[in-house]
């Protein structure tokens, strides 16, 4: 009789642990979402850019994509190594290619604001060939599912490196990185891939 009692407290004690652990989880998740994929429509978002004369303009990703093959790359930061010496360089190197293939439009997303994409397009000179577009609240980034976390790095949160084809806004090609790596998402990658 003494083992029955025993049995039946150490079940209710397990039943409300597992009760507590229920609403401390449920009250404390957050819903990570999952990374964008082929076939989706992208989410609306707008971004900042500076114009060829300099003025400051907004552009949503419907009026960037609505009706149009656009090639959408996006990289952790502005100036950071490889993003600079390779990721932005092949696609303002290979825009011409990339074009004659059918795309109309080449832009850089990234979770830096409008002044410093500007005077990295500049440094970079990306000119008319790639537009530098700030996600600078990260809201499209989320919006994907692809933040990446480099607070260890004084970063904050920023963006994985991506490339893909968006076709009246609908992904039809992605190559997506794990963290922060340069594998799979250059302009060549996106260059063999398109038909």
């Amino acid at each position: 009789m003494l083992a029955n009692i025993c049995r039946q407290q150490s079940r209710l004690a397990g039943q409300r642990t597992r009760q507590a652990a229920a609403r401390f989880s449920s009250s404390r998740t957050m819903i990570v979402p999952q990374a964008i994929a082929v076939g989706q429509k992208l989410p609306d978002a707008k971004f900042k850019y500076f114009d060829g004369e300099g003025q400051m303009r907004d552009v949503t990703v419907e009026e960037l994509c609505k009706g149009k093959k656009v090639v959408l790359f996006a990289v952790p930061g502005a100036f950071t190594p490889t993003c600079s010496l390779k990721h932005v360089p092949g696609f303002v190197d290979q825009a011409d290619e990339l074009k004659n293939k059918g795309v109309d439009t080449i832009a850089c997303v990234s979770v830096n604001d409008a002044f410093v994409m500007a005077a990295w397009g500049k440094d970079l000179k990306a000119g008319d060939k790639v537009l530098m577009l700030a996600d600078g609240n990260g809201q499209f980034t989320k919006a994907l599912g692809v933040e990446l976390d480099l607070v260890d790095k004084g970063l904050g949160t920023r963006s994985r490196r991506y490339s893909m084809l968006v076709d009246d806004q609908v992904v039809k090609i992605l190559h997506l990185e794990e963290g922060g790596a340069f594998t799979v998402s250059s302009a060549e990658d996106m260059l063999a891939a398109l038909p």
